[in-house]
């Protein structure tokens, strides 16, 4: 078993390199309102560290194009569990950050199980469909990520 190997299955992580291993990648594009900037920015920051702090994502990002007024969220998940977990436990913070965009575009690579697919389809308006793309190949370094101050 390759070092890398030992140390995913010590977390209690099965093994990312599958094909079939429950990896989920969100992509959210959302459109903030004209005059909500500020609004938007506090919002996702509270709700961003609220899941850091308690919420199941590996991994949360959020990417800002001030001059379009286009926000790129991604979040990263162990398996459709860890999503329905952070439905749960986060509703009242995305019910804040939606009062200051709307959804144009939302993707998920991955292979979330029925019940997450329709979680996502009936959380959307009627004008956004989901795209679910299927895992292939991969690999994930992290701990590359960490600075070694």
């Amino acid at each position: 078993m390759t070092r890398r190997a030992i140390a995913v299955e010590a977390e209690g992580v099965d093994n990312v390199d599958a094909p079939d291993s429950g990896i989920l990648l969100f992509r959210n594009t959302m459109r903030i309102t004209e005059g909500h900037l500020d609004a938007y920015r506090e919002a996702t920051e509270r709700a961003v560290r609220f899941v850091e702090e308690h919420g199941p994502q590996v991994m949360v990002e959020v990417f800002i194009d001030e001059q379009k007024l286009l926000a790129h969220s991604f979040q990263m998940y162990r398996d459709s569990d860890s999503v329905r977990a952070h439905w749960k436990m986060s509703e009242p913070y995305i019910r804040e950050v939606m009062k200051h965009c709307r959804v144009e575009r939302f993707e998920v690579f991955g292979q979330p199980d029925s019940e997450v697919m329709a979680g996502v389809r009936n959380s959307l308006d009627d004008q956004v469909s989901p795209s679910f793309a299927a895992r292939f190949t991969g690999f994930m370094r992290f701990d590359a990520l960490r600075s070694e101050r």
